[in-house]
């Protein structure tokens, strides 16, 4: 199982020079997931870096997901209680990984999901969370 977290979703989508191994992590997990929130921030994500109109981003966004079957979860109580945990331990201003909002979020519904976080840069590397790596 793989929980995806913005970052990767743009990089994907975008094509960007990491794609084609974000996307192998991606195609070795038959459970792929997304929350609301990852989507939101790729999809503002494509629109302030590409120039794209949020429509035109939404689209490629909700395209992408479709055509890779990834399931898009709820956020509940607990996802929420391990966002405000990540916040304490790895926060933007309280630790190296300086994690916002939607890293939170990404965090709290991996561990939620016990899945692990698909992602680009070092911020994560930073914290606890398990990462998606390849299979052997």
């Amino acid at each position: 199982m793989i929980f995806i977290d913005a970052s990767a979703l743009i990089a994907m989508i975008a094509g960007e020079e990491d794609a084609d191994m974000l996307a192998d992590l991606l195609a070795q997990e038959r459970t792929r997931l997304v929350s609301p929130v990852a989507m939101w921030e790729a999809t503002a994500g494509l629109c302030r870096s590409f120039g794209l109109s949020m429509d035109g981003a939404r689209q490629k966004v909700k395209s992408f997901m479709s055509a890779l079957e990834i399931e898009v979860i709820s956020l509940g109580e607990r996802e929420y209680d391990l966002a405000i945990q990540a916040y304490a331990d790895f926060g933007k201003g309280r630790h190296p990984a300086a994690l916002n909002i939607g890293d939170c979020f990404a965090y709290g519904a991996a561990k939620s999901y016990r899945a692990a976080l698909l992602f680009k840069g070092d911020d994560f590397s930073k914290t606890d969370i398990r990462r998606a790596e390849m299979n052997l």
